[in-house]
């Protein structure tokens, strides 16, 4: 019955506008990727300030797609945003910290670091972050250009947002 599964496909293509616009897109492949238990995801942004991962919503989807041999990379400039406007993404990030690798390119100039998320059959890319425009679509090329930018700026990082903080 697998051919009954909503495909990442399913998911808009092509250009998307504004704030409301691109955080809908950030609640609905979420949701995608808890429904088909997509393998891998790459979220990226230089603070995440204006992403919807406080909501319940959001959560209750990255809890349902925390399931075994998944694997979420986040990339940022700085965490302290999501320290202070995202407490449920903190809380499923401690406890999901196992299948999370957090890394931070401090150095990066904010608008050079890709706000996007990636995954093996979808990908959502924010080309303006402060008009939130850009584009979302499943085609090969586009994921392939994506995931190298992101590998790139993956290499230059270094680990952050611990899941925990030990005290002496």
């Amino acid at each position: 019955m697998a051919d009954d599964k909503p495909q990442a496909a399913a998911l808009p293509q092509g250009r998307f506008t504004g704030r409301a616009d691109f955080q809908q897109l950030v609640r609905d492949a979420l949701a995608c990727a808890a429904r088909e238990g997509w393998s891998e995801i790459i979220v990226s942004d230089a603070s995440f300030e204006d992403w919807p991962l406080g909501e319940r919503a959001v959560t209750e989807s990255l809890l349902a797609w925390s399931a075994g041999g998944r694997r979420c990379t986040l990339l940022a400039c700085s965490y302290e945003a999501v320290l202070r406007r995202h407490a449920r993404f903190a809380t499923w990030r401690r406890t999901w910290s196992h299948i999370i690798e957090a890394r931070a390119c401090s150095f990066a100039d904010p608008l050079e670091l890709p706000s996007a998320i990636w995954s093996p059959g979808w990908v959502l890319q924010r080309l303006d972050p402060e008009r939130s425009n850009g584009y979302s679509g499943s085609e090969p090329q586009r994921r392939v250009l994506l995931r190298e930018s992101l590998q790139e700026w993956l290499q230059k990082s270094a680990p952050s947002f611990p899941a925990t903080t030990l005290g002496l």
